[in-house]
């Protein structure tokens, strides 16, 4: 079980339609990396990591030298010592996609050096999870033809980037009622709106029967954010408030939130369970986002979506969107997927051969 060695490597997918969100956000291919935890006995593991650095303000620069400085510390530590691992991690106070995809692969590891697949480790603890699949800012028709494409898929919930116009998010969202009377929508605003308006937008937005808004008001407002989820005009989803323990901690303390959004992207696994039980500890609702995973990296998010903490619909389409994939992601059907679908996990390196941009990078 001891670490002998850590590799990176990168890949591309291009995406059938860019996603627009927030403020300026583009992005038209996921440009991500795996990270590979080899164990004494040949066992590997393998996470993804999502590199976003209008998110994160992780580059693959900064990936590869985030990696390199961890290495010494994890080399020669069993990959079932959390407590060590999580000493050595917390060196690197920033870096959160690197630390969440390299624990993704350490319980990946642990699943391999035990034989088993990683849904052992992480069981199901429910038969099914509501499925949520992105829609970004942009022209109306080539939103309604992506909501299409993924109804087309079985998505049944839709999060909506919304924010840079009342107005023109105003018709899409009543064109997407209309296309789709029997979908769910929601809206993410990613901190666009000011404590002032906010109010406005929310009101409106329920009006048109949108169940619940992420992150409207930027982070940094927080007694306006406390406020507003006060009013009670819409539940409120912290995500770019909460990307770790520390920050759900003191979100709690303030209580700033209806659900929480869970990103193993950037809190792994071992984080993430921690979040999730004290959310629900709370009285908090809670979901899963994969954070624009790959369908592999979607399927871990899934694992984490199917514990029984999980009370609201997950966001684990957006690899529909993506134009291949290395992972058999299980279906959706109608709106949902189901545990007896998950798939073996067996690593298909031909797959993946297709999408790498170079071999295995030396750390």
């Amino acid at each position: 079980m001891r670490i002998v060695d850590l590799r990176l490597r990168f890949f591309k997918i291009p995406l059938s339609g860019e996603l627009a969100w927030g403020r300026a956000s583009r992005m038209a291919a996921l440009e991500h990396a795996l990270v590979e935890v080899e164990l004494e006995d040949g066992a590997v593991g393998r996470g993804e990591i999502a590199i976003r650095p209008t998110i994160y303000g992780e580059t693959k620069e900064s990936v590869l030298g985030a990696l390199r400085y961890l290495k010494p510390g994890l080399l020669g530590r069993r990959a079932d010592d959390e407590a060590g691992i999580a000493e050595v991690l917390r060196r690197l106070p920033g870096n959160l996609a690197t630390k969440g995809g390299l624990d993704l692969a350490l319980w990946s590891a642990r699943a391999a050096a035990a034989g088993v697949p990683l849904k052992k480790l992480l069981p199901p603890e429910k038969d099914r999870v509501a499925v949520a699949y992105i829609l970004g800012l942009g022209d109306e028709e080539a939103v309604l033809a992506d909501a299409a494409f993924a109804y087309s898929r079985g998505v049944r919930v839709f999060k909506v980037k919304v924010g840079r116009d009342l107005a023109a998010d105003t018709r899409r969202l009543e064109a997407l009622r209309e296309r789709f009377p029997d979908a769910r929508l929601y809206a993410d605003a990613n901190e666009t709106l000011s404590p002032e308006e906010a109010p406005r937008y929310l009101e409106a937005w329920r009006e048109l029967g949108l169940f619940y808004v992420e992150e409207p008001v930027p982070i940094e407002e927080v007694r306006a954010r406390a406020a507003l989820r006060a009013k009670g005009i819409l539940p409120l989803i912290a995500d770019d408030s909460a990307f770790t323990l520390r920050d759900l901690k003191r979100e709690l303390a303030l209580d700033t939130f209806d659900v929480l959004n869970v990103k193993p992207a950037r809190s792994g696994f071992t984080e993430s369970l921690e979040m999730l039980a004290l959310a629900r500890q709370r009285g908090k609702r809670t979901m899963v986002g994969s954070q624009a995973f790959s369908s592999y990296g979607a399927y871990h998010a899934l694992l984490l979506a199917l514990r029984s903490a999980v009370t609201e619909p997950s966001e684990l389409a957006f690899h529909l969107k993506a134009e291949g994939g290395f992972f058999p992601f299980p279906p959706i059907r109608e709106g949902y997927v189901y545990a007896r679908d998950l798939p073996e996990e067996a690593f298909d390196e031909e797959a993946f051969a297709r999408y790498a941009l170079r071999s295995s990078t030396s750390l």
